[in-house]
């Protein structure tokens, strides 16, 4: 079995999980050179080999013993579906123990973007996602977070300048993989993808993002709130029964003192239930002393929940007095509607109809 937290898998170290010291270290334990973790690092993190025969540069004798020592993570597509509308392609792939977990590749003006998920299901239980309709299964590790990616990179032949944390699963729920996939995401030997280009969603496990506020990252940090009053957000998200608004906000006013990086809200609006002129108001009071942006995402529906999604004019009027009152605010391009869009959908519906092939 996995360790949920660790590097290992039946007693052997997940290669693509290691730092380049790592490597190093491990090539020098087996007595090799230590030029070889550079260059089985590179094959991995920069050239994106799917499995050691890749390695041209590699000695049959050292492929060997690493197949010994390590596992290596290389996903397996399993679907893949391109929206009609508007390009976007939404992924599954299968993990080695029998799992699956779904990305998505979109793309924008300003480069290709990649949504990751962090976890096999997820346990927060919010009310208008379909990912933790079946709980959580387990954690991924560094490398399974990074060859959704990769197998995606690898797919479309297309370069990925920004990643999400927001796929299925609550990364903070997943701290220590999550801190190490940020670390081989972003180091110089790999992709070298900026911090900047990269965000970490929640939806707000206060300590933990008091933790992640002192490592000082330039992340960008995305917390789902969704309510302005606790009351109203407990119905949408257990978490709010541990965690106040009071809280949440504290915790990101220490977060943007930190790392001086401003926090983007991500308001999913449900028609009929936050999507009042009220409920901007009260917005507006809430993050006004932050300094933030809003993030407007008209709920994709899920045939499992009752909750539809805001009419448009709702919409457009939510925005406009977030903006009057002098705050940023944007409505996220919907993408995929006609691809099981929303989080956790294709995974679902993947479990549905093949449950013998999924690990329980």
């Amino acid at each position: 079995m996995m360790e949920q937290s660790g590097l290992l898998t039946e007693k052997k170290t997940d290669i693509k999980s290691l730092t380049l010291p790592e490597l190093t270290a491990e090539m020098e334990a087996m007595g090799e050179k230590k030029f070889r973790a550079g260059q089985l690092y590179q094959w991995m993190h920069q050239k994106l080999a799917g499995d050691y025969e890749e390695m041209t540069n590699i000695p049959a004798a050292l492929k060997e013993k690493c197949r010994e020592r390590f596992t290596y993570t290389s996903l397996v597509c399993v679907r893949e579906q391109i929206s009609k509308i508007d390009g976007t392609r939404k992924y599954l792939f299968g993990l080695s123990d029998g799992n699956v977990v779904e990305s998505v590749f979109m793309r924008y003006k300003h480069g290709n973007s990649v949504c990751i998920s962090s976890q096999v299901g997820c346990r927060m239980g919010c009310r208008f996602c379909a990912s933790t309709l079946d709980g959580l299964e387990r954690n991924l590790l560094p490398s399974e977070m990074l060859d959704q990616i990769y197998a995606i990179t690898r797919i479309t032949g297309e370069r990925v300048s920004n990643v999400v944390v927001m796929g299925t699963g609550e990364p903070l729920d997943n701290y220590d993989n999550l801190l190490r996939f940020l670390q081989l995401l972003t180091a110089e030997e790999g992709l070298n993808i900026s911090q900047r280009n990269v965000t970490v969603s929640t939806c707000g496990i206060v300590e933990k993002i008091r933790e992640l506020a002192d490592e000082k990252l330039q992340i960008t940090l995305a917390l789902s709130l969704h309510a302005t009053t606790d009351e109203k957000r407990r119905k949408l998200m257990p978490i709010a029964n541990k965690y106040s608004i009071k809280e949440l906000m504290e915790a990101c006013a220490y977060y943007f003192k930190q790392t001086g990086r401003r926090i983007t809200f991500e308001y999913s609006l449900v028609g009929g239930v936050n999507d009042t002129p009220e409920d901007a108001r009260e917005l507006i009071a809430l993050i006004s002393p932050l300094n933030c942006h809003v993030n407007l995402i008209p709920v994709n529906p899920i045939k499992e929940r009752n909750y539809v999604q805001s009419e448009e004019k709702a919409v457009l009027r939510f925005k406009k007095t977030l903006e009057l009152s002098g705050n940023n605010a944007t409505i996220r391009r919907e993408l995929g509607r006609d691809i099981d869009g929303a989080c956790g959908q294709l995974r679902r519906r993947h479990i549905e109809e093949t449950p013998q092939e999924v690990g329980k």
